[in-house]
């Protein structure tokens, strides 16, 4: 026969009920980095796009000319010959 303490029990209860508590708030800390490095990168992402657009607003209508081998963007300039039927 096997016979069990009561301290024994509740000494293991114990141990378990702390374990998960342990672990649900290693979780929760796991959660909260996740989010935080989430917000950062949309954060990131919205300035970004900020950035870009108050700089497309400042030279919006501008000319700039610029050498042959600073095209950027794939932007070609092209000759078109008129076609007449």
């Amino acid at each position: 026969m096997m016979i069990l303490s009561v301290s024994g029990v509740l000494k293991m209860i114990v141990m378990i009920i702390g374990g998960l508590v342990i672990l649900r708030f290693i979780g929760q800390l796991l959660i909260a980095k996740r989010n935080m490095e989430e917000e950062r990168r949309i954060n990131n992402a919205a300035r970004k796009f900020r950035e870009e657009k108050e700089r497309k607003l400042k030279t919006f209508g501008k000319t700039k000319i610029i050498k042959d081998n600073e095209v950027s963007g794939g932007v070609q300039d092209v000759d078109y010959e008129e076609v007449s039927h």
